[in-house]
C-alpha cells in the first residue's frame, strides 16, 4: 500500500492566454484543496500580450519561461513538479469542482493517467455530440482539451511529451497510455472553449483535424502534420 500521500501538480502551458488565465486560476483555487495540490506551474512560450505579467501577480503560482511548443513547456513544467501525479491543462479548459479529489481517487485506485469528459461552451449540436462522446473511454474520443493527469512514475516510464510534435503531442501520449490499457476517464464535466470551431468554421476544422489523423495513420512525420496544420489552420 502506498503511504506517499498522492498530491497533484498543475502544468498549464501557455502563449497568449491573457484573456484566460486569470479565471483559470481562480478556477483552480475555488476548486480544490491545498492540501492536495503541491504547486500550481504556468509555463509561458513567448507571449506577448499580458499573460505573464497576470500570473506574476499570484505569489503561490510558478511562472517558467520556455521555448514555444507545448510539448516542451509541459515537459519542462514536469521537470519542476515536486508531486507524484502531474496534472496538464490547457488555459482554456476549466475542470470540475474537486477535480484533485476526483483525481486523487482513481489513482488510488491504481489508474494511473486519465481525464474528464468534456463540454465545450457551445450550444452547437455537433459541439454538443462531440462533447457526450467523450464520456465513453474510446481511444477516438480523446484529445489534450479534456486535460491530462498521469502519475510522474508513468510519466517519466514514458519518456514524456515527444517534443518533435509543435501540435498533436497529446495524441502521441495518449496512445502511448492506451498501449498499456492505463487509461481512464473520469465521469465528470470539464468545460472547455470552442474558441478555435468560432474562429474559423466547425466543418473547416473537424475536416482538417481529420485529416492530421489520417496523415499521422498514414506514416506523416511530425514536421509534415505542423507544416499542414500551420498551412490551414493556425
Amino acid at each position: 500500500m502506498n503511504k506517499t500521500p498522492y498530491r497533484l501538480s498543475i502544468i498549464i502551458p501557455t502563449l497568449n492566454e491573457a484573456n484566460n488565465i486569470f479565471n483559470l486560476l481562480n478556477n483552480l483555487t475555488k476548486n480544490s484543496s491545498n492540501k492536495n495540490i503541491s504547486e500550481i506551474i504556468v509555463v509561458d512560450g513567448g507571449s506577448t500580450d499580458k499573460t505573464k505579467k497576470i500570473v506574476s501577480n499570484y505569489n503561490n503560482i510558478i511562472l517558467l519561461t520556455s521555448e514555444k511548443g507545448r510539448a516542451k513547456q509541459m515537459n519542462l513544467g514536469a521537470k519542476a513538479a515536486t508531486g507524484n501525479i502531474l496534472y496538464f491543462l490547457h488555459a482554456d479548459s476549466f475542470p470540475p469542482q474537486k477535480f484533485d479529489e476526483l483525481i486523487i481517487n482513481e489513482v488510488q485506485k491504481g489508474n494511473e493517467a486519465g481525464c474528464f469528459r468534456m463540454q465545450f461552451d457551445s450550444s452547437h449540436w455537433w459541439l454538443l455530440l462531440a462533447g457526450w462522446l467523450t464520456k465513453f473511454n474510446w481511444r477516438a474520443c480523446r484529445g489534450g482539451d479534456q486535460s491530462q493527469f498521469i502519475t510522474k512514475t508513468l510519466f517519466n516510464i514514458i519518456g514524456g511529451f515527444n517534443e518533435r510534435y509543435i501540435i498533436y503531442e497529446d495524441n502521441i501520449l495518449i496512445n502511448e497510455l492506451y498501449a498499456r490499457n492505463q487509461f481512464v476517464v473520469i465521469n465528470k464535466k470539464l468545460k472547455t472553449s470552442a474558441r478555435l470551431y468560432n474562429k474559423h468554421g466547425i466543418w473547416k476544422i473537424q475536416y482538417h483535424f481529420l485529416i492530421i489523423h489520417v496523415k499521422k495513420w498514414l506514416g506523416a512525420s511530425a514536421d509534415d502534420i505542423y507544416l499542414y496544420y500551420k498551412k490551414n489552420i493556425y
